[in-house]
């Protein structure tokens, strides 16, 4: 299964499994949570979710290395500043609180299986793949990095 290594962008991948979440959505139990409640929680996650993509690619900008996940090969400078310092991936930790917060909004158990699998996939065609190019570009450098710095939270 190399083959699917780095080929679907992660938001992409996001994408599809959201709508896989919704889609199951009514294949199961409603969630007992007020209107009000359910919007909250979602707006919160979606929010923390953004904030984590926006950091990540800010991160990024200020090095003006590549933001392109499908080519971490081309990387010019390791970031390990600003958000970096609490995660080696925060654009895809910001993708799974999306993902948690359409959960909510679905307000059904079902679709929260969508966030473990889209962390599944993405940490073994991504994520993975991108720490092998960053050993070979980075070395021991990133070692050091990698040990210090989890790769979710």
């Amino acid at each position: 299964m190399n083959w699917l290594e780095r080929r679907i962008p992660p938001p992409l991948a996001g994408a599809l499994v959201g709508v896989v979440m919704w889609l199951a959505a009514p294949f199961g139990p409603v969630l007992a949570l007020d209107p009000v409640t359910r919007h909250v929680i979602a707006a919160c996650l979606v929010a923390v979710g953004v904030a984590f993509d926006l950091a990540g690619v800010r991160a990024f900008r200020a090095v003006r290395t590549t933001v392109n996940p499908l080519a971490p090969q081309r990387a010019s400078t390791l970031v390990t500043a600003g958000v970096y310092r609490i995660t080696r991936n925060p654009m895809y930790v910001g993708l799974c609180c999306i993902l948690l917060g359409w959960a909510a909004w679905l307000a059904a158990p079902v679709p929260f299986l969508g966030p473990p699998v889209f962390v599944g996939y993405i940490t073994r065609f991504q994520i993975l793949p991108e720490e092998r190019a960053l050993r070979q570009l980075f070395g021991e450098q990133y070692l050091r990095y990698a040990a210090r710095v989890r790769r979710w939270l």
